[in-house]
C-alpha cells in the first residue's frame, strides 16, 4: 500500500501507549505526529477539511504503531472495536465525522471491512493538547 508506520511516541503523561486485557488492546489516544512534527490548528478556522482528514488518517498511521509496537505484529489483530475521535474545531464546524474517516478509511484499507469496520465517534472539542488538530484512541480485539 505504500504506507510506513511512523516512530512511536513516548507518552507525555504518566499512562502507557497501549494495555492489553485478554483479547482486548486498548490505545492511548495518539495525535497526528511525525518525524518530530505535529500537526496543529483550529478546524474550520486554520485547517480545512481536507487537511483535518489527513491528519487523522496520520494519527491512525500512529495508533497501528503503537499496535504493532504492543502486539510485535499487527497480523495478531482481529479486529478494530471502536474508534474515538477527537477534533479540535472551532464552535460553527459540524463535518467531525468526515474528519475521523481518514483514520476510518485507513483501519478499512490495511484490514479489509470485515476486520477494520468499527463502531465509532467523532467529538468537536475545543481545544486539544499543544493545539493538535485530531486526537484519536482506539480498541482492537487481537488473536
Amino acid at each position: 500500500m505504500g504506507l510506513s508506520l511512523p516512530n512511536v511516541r513516548t507518552p507525555v503523561g504518566n499512562f502507557v501507549p497501549a494495555r492489553r486485557e485478554g483479547t482486548l488492546v486498548f490505545l492511548s489516544g495518539q495525535g497526528p505526529f511525525t518525524d518530530g512534527e505535529r500537526r496543529v490548528g483550529k478546524v474550520g478556522r486554520d485547517v480545512d477539511l481536507q487537511r483535518a482528514y489527513e491528519d487523522a488518517k496520520l494519527t491512525g498511521l500512529n495508533l497501528l504503531a503503537q499496535a504493532k509496537r504492543a502486539l510485535g505484529s499487527l497480523d495478531l489483530v482481529s479486529g478494530v472495536i471502536k474508534l474515538i475521535g477527537f477534533v479540535n474545531a472551532v464552535p460553527e464546524f459540524t463535518d467531525h465525522p468526515r474528519v475521523i474517516n481518514g483514520c476510518s478509511d485507513l483501519f478499512v484499507e490495511v484490514f479489509g471491512s470485515t476486520i477494520g469496520g468499527h463502531a465509532r465517534s467523532a467529538i468537536g472539542v475545543a481545544p486539544l493538547p499543544g493545539n493538535i488538530t485530531v486526537e484519536i484512541e482506539a480498541v482492537l480485539s487481537v488473536r
